[in-house]
């Protein structure tokens, strides 16, 4: 039986592509040694997947930020405004994911969005009237012939559907996804072309918006692609991949055309295996079976995934695949030499899953030892041990309806908050976080390493608080926040101070570009065993007479930004994590910390692809999780949220469900359109508006973000406006930080002097 894998990590074992990325950024290395970097790390991942005994392997899925811009570069859909900058082509390319300024040349980047139901984010490409598709994708043929010489014989090349691209790409100035439906095709077969050429077998188009809601206008879509690109006389088989769900709305579309074989998600995408019973699947095409599990760290249980496989009609070619790529899961445990055996044991990462395809391969086929993988595997699943606490499960059965119910009522609430914390019309804060520099870093590794005593680690911490806290002051922020210097990742660090989670040591997981992250694993019950934040915010909040915001992950970010254990309904997991921090929101109020803000910006990431699931699946205990946190502060303490990087604008009406007093969303970086769309819904809760974008290294002049806020109180009340940038400044540096931070606060003066001169 045949194995492959839909895309692998590619960040490096060691972050090695995140290193040398930023080295290039920074002028360190020169293109050439960025180029020799890519391609040892490549290299790597192919004999790694060869060794592993991976029949297919795909090429194509490496990016130096995200392949859905890489496809966009690929197809020639880059901006004018990009092309006009005079820059290399990988430099323009930078430019898009990042942003550009040098001198009186300045330009922002593209819009980055949640990549479906990830923490992974995608650039979106935008189409306007002037752009012309063409295949000019110098990338993945070069990166065919790297693994052509390299030795990888059995390749499958891959790249992005023309659906998926026009169903997530933006469309500006008047342009409309069939302006380009004769472009796209004549692309597709060129590609089709240039793989033949090379003697490429498999193409995988991934096509992961199949498993959206599709109507019978997006189905015409796909038929007007696909029933010409398929059309051309091709030797490369081509191989529609699917994932993060099912494909219940074109299925039986799907299998009725000329496809070599559809790849389905059979973990997430459960009604995909009816879907097969229910209407047969052709013995003329290949079932990439998506039977290992892409998005979540523990190991398959290969009994269950046998009985599985024992389902499908005998006569169907089945290719075992993982369920989505392996993008979404660290590299290896074998770099995880200090986490306890009897949870080691249970994890496979990257790597491992590779063994596990091969393992059941081989199980399947009969082959000689074979046996020796469902014995151990049995054995492994007959001694699983999740530490219970009995506690929290008491606590979690007592809940009431009135638990999750915060009183008085929003608008009475507001008028109180007004009359105590007294703040000036368009209050100016920050998400939360102030740039890491190397001195922070250093600071935490040495004490990690016991290099420097607890005293020593806090002293630093708080010498920087102080030195923050001044500084806003100086700048003239109204709410101030006290930095997070002890904190290594927004959920992690909360991880490391609850019961019920374990964490790796090099778990590194690509989140967008060169930003990883390291993913908390749950694996017990979840409890508060002492103050987390509390410490630190009072000692902020007792150096200035300024107002200090609280700052706390939520209970759904820190579920979905964690690996969360599969054994337990996700709802008592999160209900567990809301309590913990609804005990930690209680003890920052008895500190006289009068703002609290309990970030969700993760909120719509496990909200299931189909909107009639939104709320039985999700939303209907997400929501009321967040309200349960904070549903016991007085009236007078004020509740913030922040949200970023995702599609809010069909949900808002959750959003405002949650009961918080403010929430800052993200907002620059796709020109303010959710302002439309909170005017449109009559949205309740004051908003912050982020009016510049933190990840790109351009500092906005004060001229564009006056006019970004201007564009807001045309819309909003006056009253209900806060400024603020979008998120948290954890990753740029302190001269970008604080000069951008200077032209908002200069904006905002200017605005407020106009406000009082008309009054």
């Amino acid at each position: 039986m045949t194995t492959t894998i839909i895309g692998f990590p590619r960040i490096g074992e060691k972050r090695e592509l995140k290193f040398a990325t930023e080295h290039y950024w920074k002028k360190q290395l020169n293109q050439d040694e960025l180029l020799q970097k890519a391609h040892e790390i490549k290299l790597v991942h192919w004999q790694a997947q060869q060794e592993a005994g991976i029949d297919l392997i795909p090429v194509g899925d490496f990016s130096f930020f995200d392949n859905f811009l890489d496809v966009a570069n690929d197809l020639n859909i880059v901006s004018d405004r990009y092309r006009q900058l005079g820059l290399s082509k990988l430099d323009e390319y930078f430019a898009q994911a990042r942003g550009y300024q040098e001198g009186d040349q300045t330009v922002k980047a593209l819009p980055m969005k949640k990549w479906f139901n990830t923490n992974y984010h995608y650039i979106v490409s935008e189409f306007t009237p002037e752009t012309h598709v063409q295949f000019n994708g110098q990338r993945l043929l070069d990166e065919i012939r790297e693994a052509q010489a390299a030795g990888i014989d059995s390749i499958k090349a891959v790249f992005i559907g023309p659906y998926t691209l026009l169903k997530l790409a933006r469309f500006v100035d008047g342009a409309k996804p069939t302006d380009f439906i004769t472009d796209l095709v004549q692309a597709y077969q060129a590609l089709l072309a240039n793989l033949q050429e090379l003697g490429v077998d498999y193409l995988q188009v991934d096509e992961p918006a199949l498993t959206f809601d599709v109507s019978q206008q997006d189905q015409e879509l796909f038929d007007q692609l696909y029933d010409q690109i398929l059309a051309q006389p091709t030797t490369v088989k081509v191989v529609l991949q699917t994932y993060f769900g099912d494909v219940r709305d074109v299925y039986q579309n799907l299998i009725q055309k000329p496809f070599a074989g559809i790849g389905l998600d059979l973990v997430e995408g459960q009604e995909n295996w009816q879907l097969i019973e229910q209407y047969g699947f052709p013995t003329d095409k290949t079932l990439f079976a998506g039977v290992v599990n892409g998005k979540n760290v523990w190991r398959n249980h290969y009994q269950t995934t046998l009985q599985q496989l024992h389902q499908l009609p005998a006569e169907v070619p089945v290719v075992l695949n993982t369920s989505s790529s392996l993008l979404h899961v660290p590299y290896t445990v074998a770099n995880e030499n200090q986490l306890d055996q009897d949870v080691a044991q249970h994890l496979a990462f990257a790597i491992e899953k590779l063994h596990e395809l091969s393992e059941l391969a081989a199980i399947v086929a009969g082959r000689e030892g074979s046996e020796k993988y469902l014995e151990e595997n049995q054995r492994l699943f007959a001694d699983v041990k999740h530490p219970v606490n009995v506690a929290v499960q008491k606590r979690v059965e007592a809940l009431r309806d009135d638990d999750y119910t915060r009183l008085p009522d929003r608008k009475t609430r507001i008028a109180l908050q007004n009359e105590e914390l007294d703040l000036p019309l368009f209050p100016t804060t920050t998400i939360g976080s102030f740039p890491q520099t190397a001195d922070v870093r250093a600071n935490r590794r040495q004490f990690k390493h016991h290099e420097i005593s607890q005293e020593e680690y806090d002293q630093f911490n708080e010498d920087k608080i102080a030195r923050i806290i001044r500084k806003q002051e100086e700048l003239g922020l109204d709410v101030l926040v006290h930095g997070e210097y002890e904190r290594n990742d927004m959920v992690e660090y909360f991880g490391e101070k609850l019961g019920g989670f374990v964490f790796t040591q090099n778990g590194w997981v690509q989140s967008y570009g060169s930003r990883a992250v390291k993913p908390p694993i749950i694996w017990g019950d979840v409890s508060r065993t002492a103050p987390i934040t509390v410490a630190a915010s009072v000692y902020a909040n007792g150096l200035t007479d300024k107002l200090v915001k609280g700052m706390l992950t939520g209970p759904v970010t820190i579920f979905n930004w964690s690996f969360p254990r599969e054994d337990i309904e996700r709802k008592e997991v999160v209900t567990q994590i809301a309590l913990a921090l609804r005990d930690e929101v209680l003890d920052l109020e008895k500190h006289e910390i009068k703002i609290i803000q309990i970030d969700e910006p993760a909120l719509r990431e496990n909200l299931p692809l189909r909107k009639s699931d939104w709320f039985s699946q999700y939303l209907d205990w997400a929501v009321p999780a967040f309200r349960l946190v904070h549903s016991g502060v007085a009236p007078t303490t004020q509740i913030h949220t922040h949200m970023c990087y995702s599609e809010f604008s069909d949900i808002l009406q959750a959003i405002d469900d949650l009961d918080a007093d403010v929430i800052s969303f993200e907002a620059s970086r796709a020109d303010f359109t959710l302002i439309d769309d909170l005017v449109d819904h009559q949205f309740q809760t004051q908003v912050g508006p982020g009016v510049y974008d933190i990840h790109s290294p351009r500092v906005p002049s004060q001229n564009e973000i006056q006019g970004l806020i201007e564009q807001v109180i045309e819309k909003i009340p006056a009253e209900n406006v806060w400024i603020n940038p979008d998120c948290g400044l954890k990753t740029r540096s302190e001269a970008e930080s604080f000069a951008s931070l200077a032209n908002m606060i200069a904006a905002i003066q200017a605005i407020r002097e106009d406000v009082d001169e008309a009054s």
